[in-house]
């Protein structure tokens, strides 16, 4: 069983060689872990972030959405995700993104998407384990910098694979595994199972990562227990708290990150960045989501709902910012005397 300290989160951990500073790491997601978001995550004090999916061959190919994808956020560790279904498309694209400053190549066998499953990519690859190897190999040889890997259980409950799939990886030479704790068949449907993940500990010696439902530093705690995995990983629950990794962590306070939810000046910052990075019209149009799970985060009257509509389709960033500060505002009227005093 692992070490259940309360401070064992907090602890650093050696990947290959690379010292990260403590265990709770954000995961990859598409269209969300873009360089502004990473960041937020990194500035905050999670222990590492990895870079959206980026499709290998779309990659090569010069997919512009794609070479923003694998841009790095300047800092280190700068880890790139990549997914693929060809050797060469992905032994490719390994070796450019580590000329261009990748230090982790982590390879995608997790994402359950249909677009991506479809092209025989993703979790789609834990259907036919001999051609994930080659793609593995192809990885492996093709760079000098730790490879990873990220999967799910299996493709469905008569196929739990993962186990298998993690010791063949470690005998290929691959540094890390993570394992979302559920099928592809049930995409994020029911919750984690993170007591199966066990068995792909007894399976390897790397540092293992435990992925699903990790939303706070008890589900955190309770993952490692029944895993025994020796990290976490939060995806969609830092969706509106890229702090949230470094709350699991330790490194920021509840209390601080309670002040971080309710302070307009932050969402603002991340939305003036992602127009930096995208410029105005790509960039209000994918800060929006964004702003819709702040406001998920908050207590409003129902009569937010014109603030809402002027956020959500307002070009103009001035009324955007005028309509969140009115928010945040109703939020701290609406917000009772008791929860207040917690």
């Amino acid at each position: 069983m692992p070490d259940l300290s309360a401070n064992k989160i907090a602890k650093p951990i050696s990947i290959a060689g690379i010292e990260l500073p403590n265990r709770a790491f954000l995961a990859p997601m598409s269209g969300v872990t873009d360089v502004p978001f990473r960041k937020l995550a990194h500035h905050y004090g999670a222990g590492l972030v990895v870079s959206e999916m980026v499709a290998s061959e779309a990659f090569i190919t010069g997919q512009e959405e794609m070479q923003l994808k694998i841009m790095s956020a300047d800092f280190k560790p700068h880890m790139v995700q990549l997914a693929g279904r060809e050797a060469g498309w992905m032994a490719k694209a390994a070796t450019v993104a580590e000329a261009n400053g990748a230090d982790i190549i982590d390879i995608n066998m997790g994402c359950p998407s249909k677009r991506v499953t479809t092209g025989y990519s993703g979790s789609a690859l834990m259907r036919d384990l001999d051609h994930a190897l080659t793609l593995i190999d192809a990885v492996v040889g093709a760079v000098k910098v730790p490879v990873t890997l990220k999967m799910r259980l299996g493709w469905d409950d008569n196929s739990l694979n993962a186990p298998e799939l993690a010791k063949r990886a470690e005998d290929s030479g691959v540094q890390m595994i993570t394992v979302h704790g559920r099928t592809r068949c049930q995409f994020y449907k029911g919750h984690a199972d993170w007591s199966a993940v066990r068995n792909v500990r007894e399976a390897i010696k790397l540092p293992l990562v435990v992925n699903g439902d990790i939303t706070n530093q008890v589900k955190a705690n309770e993952a490692l227990q029944l895993s025994g995995a020796d990290c976490v990983m939060i995806g969609r629950g830092a969706y509106g708290a890229p702090w949230l990794p470094a709350q699991i962590a330790g490194t920021i306070s509840n209390e601080h990150a309670n002040k971080l939810k309710t302070n307009f000046k932050n969402v603002i910052a991340h939305h003036e960045a992602m127009l930096a990075f995208y410029g105005l019209d790509s960039g209000i149009r994918q800060a929006r989501k964004h702003l819709g799970w702040y406001l998920d985060n908050l207590t409003l009257p129902k009569s937010v709902g014109v603030l809402k509509k002027t956020i959500m389709t307002s070009f103009e960033p001035s009324e955007v910012y005028t309509a969140l500060e009115d928010i945040f505002q109703m939020h701290e009227i609406n917000v009772p005397h008791d929860e207040v005093a917690a």
